[in-house]
């Protein structure tokens, strides 16, 4: 979404973007401690570089696979990630940790 509907064809800027990402979904599904960057809320956070912002992952037949690689091909320009107030990108790679857990919709 952010190297082509921000960066290559800009119909939407980066906060659009980013909401449609976060906050937007967490709000409609429920999620009241995430997608928001606030105390008191779970840290996920991704730290990215627009400019080099790249999907690796190839269309080789877009009506049956949208992607022959995904996921198994990380994106470039995404140097850290952190889940639940834990890195588990540094530079780009895999660091092992899994923090993640499952999230249930909570009724509005």
């Amino acid at each position: 979404m952010l190297e082509r509907y921000v960066r290559n064809q800009p119909v939407l800027t980066l906060q659009e973007a980013i909401r449609k990402m976060t906050s937007w979904p967490a709000q409609r599904l429920g999620l009241r401690q995430r997608g928001v960057l606030r105390e008191g809320t779970w840290a996920d956070v991704v730290i990215f570089d627009l400019e080099r912002m790249h999907d690796r992952a190839t269309n080789l037949y877009p009506h049956r696979y949208p992607f022959e690689n995904y996921p198994h091909q990380y994106p470039e320009g995404i140097d850290y990630v952190f889940v639940n107030g834990v890195m588990v990108v540094s530079g780009g790679e895999h660091t092992g940790a899994l923090p993640g857990k499952l999230l249930r919709h909570t009724p509005a």
